[in-house]
């Protein structure tokens, strides 16, 4: 796996897709749509800390301790190392636009604490 994203291309996973929008040496932007009934791993990440902005749907987001249900145009931000999940128990594709800002974006940077998809 290529740990560095193409501006551009729809990367397909089994949660749903994203696509990199804008990527610098330290700030990479997304575009991430999450299927019905689909959730992300439960993860932190050790060189970036991100931004979401909910742009379509009422994820439920799980930030360290606190889960809870947020709406179109809430923003949060994930900082270094904080688990953090993102899920749609809904019939539409959740859209969120993430912002990631650190000394390194490459999507090996993940530690997945939990994955439905048995993913490492």
């Amino acid at each position: 796996m290529n740990p560095k994203n193409e501006v551009g291309k729809i990367y397909s996973r089994p949660w749903g897709t994203y696509q990199t929008l804008k990527i610098s040496d330290n700030c990479q932007v997304k575009w991430i749509e999450i299927f019905p009934n689909s959730k992300l791993s439960l993860q932190k990440h050790f060189k970036r800390s991100e931004h979401w902005i909910v742009v379509k749907g009422k994820p439920l987001i799980t930030i360290g301790d606190i889960k809870k249900e947020y709406k179109e145009n809430d923003h949060l931000f994930i900082p270094i190392e904080k688990i953090h999940r993102i899920e749609n128990i809904y019939k539409e594709n959740i859209i969120i636009v993430e912002v990631q800002i650190g000394s390194y974006l490459g999507e090996d940077d993940i530690l997945r604490i939990e994955d439905i998809y048995n993913r490492n």
